[in-house]
């Protein structure tokens, strides 16, 4: 029966061409889409794969001005001229890392990057374009878009700041500062606690120097707050710095409360060489400069209720006849917040100072009255 069915149809020239038709149709159908699809396959196996970032190395938590550690990691499928910004989230706040004024952390050829930050509860990187420019402050992260190719965020690691050396001097436990931090200039600055010792008179020494490529400063802070009260500090020698040499002897708090005396010429040799300061220093009433004459000099701040007086001597005991200057400040001074007095000894803008030899300065002693 079959067969005389299909030799009826194919008796029907007209119905054997229909039939013809529409097969040749579907496979020219089948074969467009094959072809498609491989086209399709071929642009995607061949598409760069998106670029990503990883985090090899996370700070501890932590927040304030006092205390940096070291933040690294990986772009993965990164292109040229792409560099990384990275925050740290501190009290509803993304702070641009490790300063306002150096945003960019550089990409090393095998897309490991390695930079220091303040620290926080959170911190982010970001993959950005050349002639990105970074937010000091954010609220948010920023999206993925045109300049910015990868973020990447995580909590601060569970590990605990590996505990800082601990020294004895007048009478007081000191840590001795081995992490970076910002105060050259604009520039990061590293510390080594091998800098800093106490002779068998009982004086304290901050040495800096380099190592290979590496300039070390030298710093140290008390343990404990010790509040409103008479500071008294006694410098060998300050006059034999080179120009960019700063030592900074200042109580700082993590709400930014700060008061300072300084010495050093900021790298400019026609510099007064002594300065009292209320943070921040660029309101004119807020510093005052002086200058140092040479041999020991006995350094005071009497510190009190909407008052802040400085004062310097000569030698090591406070007389009338050696004053060499004192100053009140009346206003924008701090008020008792978990303060800590810290001893920075370190090189103006390094980079652009020249300084090579090692430089030392001596402190011979330190008292406090409430």
């Amino acid at each position: 029966m079959l067969r005389y069915i299909r030799d009826d149809f194919m008796q029907d020239s007209a119905f054997s061409r229909w039939i013809c038709k529409r097969l040749a149709r579907r496979f020219r159908t089948f074969f467009f889409a094959a072809a498609l699809g491989l086209v399709g396959g071929c642009h995607s196996s061949h598409e760069a794969p998106r670029p990503s970032i990883r985090f090899t190395h996370v700070p501890p938590a932590g927040g304030g001005p006092n205390e940096m550690e070291r933040i690294a990691g990986q772009v993965i499928n990164g292109k040229p001229g792409t560099s990384i910004v990275i925050y740290a989230h501190h009290k509803g706040t993304w702070y641009v890392q490790p300063l306002r004024g150096h945003p960019i952390t550089e990409i090393a050829s095998n897309g490991t990057w390695d930079t220091a930050s303040h620290l926080g509860s959170e911190y982010g990187a970001i993959l950005v374009t050349e002639g990105y420019r970074a937010t000091p402050k954010l609220r948010e992260l920023p999206p993925v878009d045109g300049t910015v190719l990868a973020v990447a965020r995580t909590n601060a690691s569970a590990e605990h700041l590996s505990d800082a050396k601990v020294l004895h001097f007048s009478g007081y436990d000191w840590q001795i500062r081995s992490f970076p931090n910002d105060r050259g200039g604009g520039e990061i600055c590293d510390y080594e606690a091998s800098n800093v010792w106490v002779d068998e008179k009982g004086y304290l020494h901050l040495l800096m120097g380099q190592v290979g490529d590496t300039w070390h400063c030298a710093g140290v802070r008390l343990t404990r707050s010790l509040g409103y009260g008479t500071y008294r500090i006694v410098v060998s020698n300050s006059t034999h710095l080179p120009p960019s040499a700063i030592l900074a002897i200042y109580t700082q708090d993590a709400d930014g409360g700060e008061m300072d005396i300084e010495m050093g010429r900021w790298g400019k040799i026609k510099n007064r060489n002594g300065d009292y300061v209320i943070q921040p220093y660029y309101i004119p009433e807020n510093t005052v400069h002086f200058e140092i004459p040479p041999g020991p000099m006995t350094h005071l701040l009497r510190w009190e209720p909407g008052s802040a007086s400085f004062s310097s001597f000569s030698g090591n005991v406070k007389t009338s006849s050696s004053l060499v200057m004192e100053h009140v400040f009346k206003s924008g001074v701090p008020v008792p917040s978990r303060e800590i007095l810290h001893l920075d000894f370190y090189d103006f803008h390094h980079s652009q100072s020249g300084l090579q030899h090692p430089v030392e300065i001596v402190v011979q002693k330190f008292e406090y009255l409430p």
